[in-house]
């Protein structure tokens, strides 16, 4: 693809500079006098110094891939939209140097992310929307699919979509008779170390699905996918009221940074 033209030329913004992003401006030849109104004047294109960095760093993509490329210039070629006329470079070191890396850059919350210099509204709504797609992506992998044969894919998709959060959340991924995952929904979200579960709405929902078995997940700020005692009784709870029910409880996963802990594999379920 980096002998598509189109692929080589300046992309068009997807969003107008922020009043926080800097934009490249060539300096005025004479000094505007005092009696002078002002004047807006239209920004004008990138140098092409760095013109010429964003198109080699595009085509080093399309040629080697993402692999072959360090985090922070994968992180400027999805800066390069949020801030068109901008050496984007220090910003994306910035980025790295406060997150960690790629993945948790995206990962972070609007809020820290906008604590980093640099850091405006466009930038934070580029970064949400690469890491809803990588979301996206990792969903599909495994909806309406059988979730016990494509165990690698389902434990790619908790790690995408909660391994990075800052606070705990609990999932419930339902599925049938046939073990196809039907249904995959938040039961609940709390604070760095809590999150309030119901067995009893998670109970009924399954009965609403017409689920027949369950795989429970949720994640540990912290890193350590360690369970609690606290871990531990929420899931007997709700393993019991599913044994009523008839509803199997395949698994309890609890997801920490870049691995997890399976109940089910450590005799715990």
């Amino acid at each position: 693809m980096s002998a598509n033209r189109s692929f080589q030329e300046a992309p068009l913004p997807l969003f107008n500079p922020d009043s926080d992003e800097a934009v490249w401006l060539p300096a005025a030849p004479d000094a505007a006098k005092p009696s002078d109104p002002p004047t807006r004047r239209a920004s004008p294109a990138a140098p092409s110094y760095l013109a010429d960095h964003r198109a080699r760093l595009r085509d080093r993509f399309m040629s080697g891939g993402a692999g072959a490329m360090p985090d922070y210039e994968l992180l400027e070629l999805v800066l390069f939209r949020a801030i068109p006329r901008q050496d984007v470079k220090p910003l994306a070191r910035r980025l790295i140097d406060s997150f960690g890396d790629f993945s948790r850059v995206l990962a972070a919350a609007p809020a820290r992310l906008r604590e980093v210099e640099g850091v405006g509204p466009a930038v934070v709504t580029e970064l949400k929307v690469v890491a809803a797609a990588a979301q996206r992506m990792a969903r599909a992998r495994i909806m309406q699919r059988p979730a016990l044969s494509g165990w690698d894919a389902l434990l790619d998709y908790c790690h995408t979509a909660m391994g990075h959060e800052g606070t705990e959340e609990f999932r419930v991924l339902f599925l049938d008779r046939k073990n196809i995952l039907i249904a995959d929904e938040a039961q609940g979200r709390g604070t760095v170390d809590h999150v309030p579960v119901y067995p009893r709405e998670i109970l009924r929902r399954s009965l609403e699905l017409g689920a027949s078995a369950l795989i429970l997940v949720h994640n540990h700020p912290s890193g350590d996918p360690t369970p609690s005692q606290a871990d531990i009784t929420m899931t007997q709870r709700i393993q019991i009221g599913a044994e009523v029910m008839g509803i199997t409880i395949h698994d309890h996963l609890i997801i920490g940074a870049g691995r997890e802990v399976s109940f089910r594999r450590d005799g715990l379920l």
